[in-house]
């Protein structure tokens, strides 16, 4: 792959912004992120802020593609990584809420193969585990790293490979797939175990994750920007992405890639529609005029299980929502219960790290937008 020095006049483009600030904290926060990107080395990025029911500022900044300085806008799509797990978590609320699926029961009641961990061939993982991260299962990254496809969709289906990892017949089964760990015992972020979680809303509800979620999620919400593979969308919409390299000198370009486990992060969206989703969490299930939730799901789902910090592949606490971080991505969508406020932003270059911390100064900006409605 070609190097691509970062000569990138950073600009941004406006869009939607119903409520006014004054030109002066305006421009400040748009120098603000300007800087912030080009000290970190990004090509392009997006911000929404909602609140209410409503939108209320959405700005693109930077590029999508470097070569040709198309813009990256808040209609811009990009793959939003671990994001991705919060749709997994609603879509086994539903399944709960229409008495298909009970989170206690022993996962393998649902699968065609046996998941046993080596170390506790007795114990019973749940989908509450996997939820919760604290099944048992924890990621190989001799064996999970492989599954990302570059060039397109993985053509490895997931419940092979899930077989061929978590079953003791399975090619890649071994100990290292698994902690000592009683299930619900310890936290161990695991994406395989997101993905299996994925496989069993697939199994129960008996349509593939992507076809469900678009039923159930995307197309009520009017996420009309929004899927899993990249064979479902036009690809000329998507972002390149890029990696910062030679100390944040240049920037390298990431081929589009799919991934086996593709529940654990394969969601394809842009800010604007994911701003429909997080106002329709902020509301307890409903957006606009359309429920994807009863409300006493939505408090359930945000009620911590076995630590306080992490249920049902939500973050909780002050702050509620989650991050997302993968080869030429950085995502974050959260927001603050109290103060009925939330931010989504996405990069299209590998700096999670490094714009982690620039979370609040989104929040505080969108508070000061809160004071002038």
């Amino acid at each position: 792959m070609k190097h691509a020095h970062l000569i990138l006049g950073m600009i941004y483009l406006s869009f939607m912004a119903p409520l006014q600030s004054s030109d002066g904290e305006l421009e400040k926060f748009n120098n603000y992120i300007n800087q912030s990107i080009s000290d970190a080395n990004i090509a392009g990025m997006a911000v929404a802020i909602v609140s209410g029911d409503s939108i209320i500022f959405t700005q693109g900044y930077g590029y999508s593609d470097i070569q040709t300085k198309e813009p990256f806008t808040p209609n811009t799509v990009i793959n939003i990584a671990s994001i991705s797990k919060t749709f997994v978590g609603v879509a086994l609320m539903n399944l709960v809420e229409n008495g298909l699926i009970s989170l206690d029961e022993d996962v393998n009641t649902f699968l065609p193969f046996k998941v046993q961990n080596p170390y506790l061939p007795e114990s019973i993982i749940t989908p509450r585990h996997l939820m919760s991260h604290s099944s048992g299962i924890q990621d190989d990254q001799k064996v999970y790293l492989p599954s990302y496809h570059y060039g397109g969709d993985s053509p490895i289906p997931l419940g092979e490979f899930l077989a061929d990892y978590l079953s003791p017949d399975g090619t890649h089964y071994s100990k290292k797939n698994f902690t000592k760990s009683k299930p619900g015992g310890k936290f161990v972020y695991s994406n395989i175990g997101a993905g299996l979680a994925g496989y069993i809303v697939e199994r129960v509800s008996g349509k593939p994750l992507n076809v469900f979620t678009r039923e159930f999620i995307f197309k009520p919400l009017g996420m009309n920007n929004t899927c899993w593979f990249l064979s479902e969308m036009d690809s000329s919409k998507h972002t390149r992405l890029y990696e910062s390299k030679k100390r944040h000198t240049q920037l390298k370009k990431v081929d589009l890639y799919g991934l086996t486990t593709y529940p654990d992060g394969g969601v394809r969206t842009t800010v604007t529609d994911l701003s429909y989703y997080l106002l329709c969490i902020m509301n307890k299930g409903v957006y606009k005029e359309t429920r994807i939730l009863n409300e006493e799901t939505v408090i359930d789902m945000l009620t911590p299980d076995y630590i306080d910090s992490y249920t049902k592949f939500w973050g909780i606490g002050d702050q509620i929502g989650h991050g997302g971080g993968d080869p030429g991505v950085s995502t974050g969508m959260y927001y603050l219960p109290k103060e009925k406020l939330g931010i989504i932003y996405f990069i299209n270059t590998s700096s999670y790290g490094a714009f982690k911390k620039k979370e609040e100064k989104i929040f505080e900006f969108g508070k000061r937008l809160l004071l002038k409605r």
